[in-house]
């Protein structure tokens, strides 16, 4: 296999920087059916040394909590990634450890698996991306082969479009159907590339590589058409790129109007250095998740200005910190996705939760998936401690389906089932200078009888030279069904002039609920 170090790196490094777990990526290994360390199950965990199998292949059954309900895959070790839904709501996912689609059946809670008579024994791959066509149709990317692959739900075969990758270190990625032609990120070759599949064989078109050493993420388009993607370098620089696919159409074979009439490109902000997530919002405003912290952003491009916003901190739970050798946490935002209702939803992805994010309303809800696999974190002989490698989430309704990598698990979010109090700010806005103090104050309203007593207050700065401090953090010991917390706010010497997110909430081992103040600080 072919994979760079720089997959390592992107991928699972940036993940992992607070942890002392050393791992390696499963593409890149070789089948192991010879291997004397391995007991041989007929499984796909024959694909694992008995060493790895509690690592890649799960540690629990399924759980569930109030708002979340995992599903245990019948097949043992499949590692479970790319996930989508067809139109009669139905969950299709693929399995990287099989090289196999699955049909889940949200009614009768029941899985069909359907071998892929292609795939070679023990192969294993990265498969990030899958998107379902009105055809009947889902397509799908395979990083290990190449490939882009198409499954129909009619006849139930597999069909294989091979990614002409001229010698390069390709990783084709995220894809979606685009009226006849299917998009797809190359990411480690640095592209986002146009295809148009015919009866016999398929057109393709490539835009060029727009940083040198760049990778191309995850892309989303507006309702112009324009497609936008991300290309950066890692711990260097990046841009935003708005590539206008009527204007190409028109005129495909001119390569002179790509870069100029064709793309353009906004320089991110510097802490946004590893942007995978790419969504566009309804009012016209595109949104990115950063892998590498705990920021998503929002870009305005009628101002060209970007907005930064921050999650809650991780639970300790997800981390563990049981050798004290983790001096900081970051929740790892990965993908993003627009709702129905225009949210927007993340898969946090080191704090193993689902995030909900209201643009109108300036909320967040967190979601915590209860499975975690202590492999993957710094837990010692810490019980309930570690992430499920959430990697794939697919939008259904009120439904937030997401895959379990490392759990062998797939699950759904209901957001439609009541949260158990709201946060109300008493203010939205409050202005202040450099080198100043100011106070806000948030309100937990129940919205049943409830101790509130058993939450934990969540009060974060988009930026580290803005501070905020819970004042009386004794009002979170109080059994009421509306307690009104005091914080305040310090913003140093250090502080830039300019906008700045703060989020004040509160959450328990389930869910956390918060809002956005904003604070602009004058020159």
């Amino acid at each position: 296999m072919k994979k760079t170090g720089l997959v390592v790196a992107i991928f699972f490094g940036v993940i992992l920087l607070t942890s002392t777990v050393v791992i390696a990526l499963p593409g890149l290994m070789s089948p192991l059916s010879d291997d004397p360390d391995i007991t041989l199950t007929g499984t796909p965990a024959d694909n694992y040394i008995d060493a790895q199998r509690p690592q890649f292949c799960g540690t629990g059954d399924a759980k569930s909590t109030t708002y979340v309900k995992e599903y245990k895959i019948p097949t043992d070790c499949t590692n479970p990634l790319a996930i989508t839904t067809d139109y009669d709501g139905n969950v299709w996912f693929a399995q990287s450890n099989t090289g196999n689609i699955v049909k889940f059946d949200p009614i009768t809670e029941s899985f069909t698996e359907f071998e892929n008579p292609a795939w070679p024994d023990g192969g294993r791959s990265m498969m990030w991306g899958m998107d379902y066509s009105p055809d009947g149709s889902i397509w799908y990317t395979d990083e290990i082969f190449d490939s882009i692959w198409k499954f129909s739900t009619f006849d139930e075969s597999y069909g294989r479009l091979g990614y002409p990758t001229e010698g390069t270190d390709a990783l084709p990625q995220k894809i979606e159907v685009f009226g006849s032609s299917l998009i797809f990120n190359d990411f480690t070759g640095g592209n986002l590339v146009v295809l148009t599949p015919t009866e016999d064989d398929a057109s393709m078109f490539s835009i060029p590589q727009i940083l040198n050493g760049s990778v191309t993420s995850d892309f989303a388009s507006d309702v112009e058409k324009n497609i936008w993607f991300t290309s950066w370098v890692f711990q260097d620089s990046g841009v935003l790129a708005k590539f206008d696919y009527d204007a190409y159409s028109e005129n495909p074979t001119n390569s002179t109007l790509v870069m100029g009439d064709v793309v353009q490109v906004f320089p991110l902000p510097d802490d946004a250095s590893t942007i995978n997530g790419v969504e566009t919002h309804e009012d016209g405003t595109i949104w990115l998740a950063d892998t590498s912290s705990s920021f998503f952003f929002m870009f305005n491009p009628i101002t060209a200005q970007f907005t930064k916003f921050v999650t809650s901190d991780p639970h300790p739970s997800t981390y563990g910190n049981a050798t004290g050798i983790i001096k900081s946490t970051a929740s790892r935002p990965y993908w993003i996705e627009a709702t129905d209702d225009n949210n927007l939803v993340f898969n946090e992805h080191n704090a193993n939760r689902i995030a909900v994010f209201n643009p109108s309303e300036q909320s967040l809800v967190e979601y915590m998936v209860p499975s975690k696999n202590p492999n993957w974190a710094d837990c010692g002989e810490m019980p309930d401690c570690g992430v499920s490698q959430i990697f794939g989430i697919a939008v259904e309704g009120q439904k937030i389906w997401f895959t379990e990598w490392v759990e062998n698990n797939i699950g759904v979010v209901d957001t439609s089932i009541e949260l158990p109090f709201e946060i109300s700010l008493n203010s939205d806005m409050i202005l202040m200078g450099s080198d100043s103090f100011e106070s806000a104050t948030f309100t937990i309203i129940a919205n049943e009888p409830q101790d509130l007593s058993e939450l934990s207050p969540i009060a974060v700065s988009s930026d580290d030279s803005l501070t905020v401090t819970v004042d009386d953090i004794q009002a979170f010991e109080q059994d009421h069904d509306i307690n009104a917390i005091d914080v305040t706010i310090h913003a140093g010497l250090d502080t830039t002039p300019g906008q700045y997110k703060v989020l004040l909430g509160a959450g328990t081992d389930e869910v956390s609920i918060s809002k956005f103040l904003t604070v602009t600080v004058l020159p």
